[in-house]
């Protein structure tokens, strides 16, 4: 592969890759499983994880850290992030981008005291030493039963040599580990996007998306404030039916039009998502586009007929 080619280099969806799958213990965990763990100012490691690590963000990690910064989308991006592809896909996104001038490249935000963003720190961040595997989602189905999704996850144990916090004497369940950094709420406002992420991974290498299709998720996902000009100032609610209600919601709410947004994602990428119609008017269109298109095209290759033909010597018919 190209040294340009967005899969062959490094991918990964939450923090660091997956090099090393002795990382991961081999055990599976559920709600009610225990773990001893503890991170805090008194551990000799802290912070160390917070060096040199691939954190990449979710819409909801950059909506809440832009608010807390209190800086317009395009601006944090262009100062705390870099480019990435999304694990094992052609689909752009951002990663924190990290402290080069300083010792083990820093996240930017992280202090000898601790994180300056700690209640609004990304998702990545608080999932650790925690991890879920969810089947369901790797199918890449966008719907199903809840029960029945709910049976296909478990949770593991990520721990890594340098970690000192195992060594630690405070005991949790799972459930009260994630209650307690905050991960439940996280994954209720990441799921619908992560969703999208491994519908296009389990489509492999064998399809590729669009430029276009790329800058429209690398938009939708990134730049809320882009979106509700898109979805207000363009000719989207010419194109698309949106309930009232929905629509007033979505002028103020940022996580209202967040939600709204991997809707049309779904939708525009995958033609996936009930109650996001295109006006029938515009199918109409679409159609008639759609049937010039192959009527060119027919006359286009009747035409390459006819000069192969006469190149040869050979009579035409009269009737093509």
């Amino acid at each position: 592969m190209s040294e340009n080619d967005p899969l062959a280099k490094e991918k990964t969806l939450f923090g660091k890759g997956m090099e090393n799958p002795s990382n991961i213990m081999p055990k599976k965990l559920t709600l009610e499983s225990h773990l001893k763990f503890e991170c805090h100012p008194g551990v000799s490691c802290f912070t160390a994880c917070c060096h040199g690590i691939k954190i990449v963000l979710t819409p909801y990690d950059i909506l809440t850290l832009k608010n807390r910064l209190n800086m317009p989308a395009h601006e944090f991006l262009n100062e705390y992030t870099t480019p990435v592809y999304l694990e094992k896909t052609d689909m752009p996104g951002v990663a924190l981008k990290l402290s080069e001038d300083k010792k083990d490249n820093p996240c930017p935000f992280v202090t000898p005291e601790g994180c300056t963003v700690y209640t609004d720190r990304p998702s990545a961040c608080r999932y650790y030493p925690v991890g879920m595997a969810d089947f369901h989602e790797g199918q890449g189905s966008m719907g199903g039963d809840t029960d029945q999704q709910d049976e296909e996850k478990f949770f593991f144990i990520v721990k890594e040599d340098h970690c000192k916090g195992f060594e630690e004497a405070k005991e949790w369940t799972v459930a009260e580990w994630r209650k307690d950094q905050g991960v439940d709420v996280r994954d209720e406002m990441n799921k619908e996007w992560l969703r999208l992420v491994m519908r296009r991974k389990s489509f492999g290498l064998q399809a590729t998306l669009s430029d276009q299709a790329k800058r429209m998720f690398f938009m939708t996902s990134t730049d809320l404030d882009h979106f509700r000009r898109f979805v207000f100032e363009s000719t989207f609610l010419e194109t698309y039916t949106v309930d009232d209600a929905i629509l007033e919601k979505i002028k103020e709410d940022d996580v209202e039009l967040m939600l709204f947004s991997f809707k049309y994602l779904a939708s525009a990428l995958f033609g996936a998502e009930k109650g996001l119609n295109i006006r029938e008017d515009k199918v109409q269109e679409r159609v008639e586009v759609i049937k010039k298109d192959q009527a060119d095209t027919v006359k286009q290759s009747i035409e390459d007929y006819k000069d192969i033909k006469k190149a040869r010597g050979e009579e035409v018919d009269p009737e093509l």
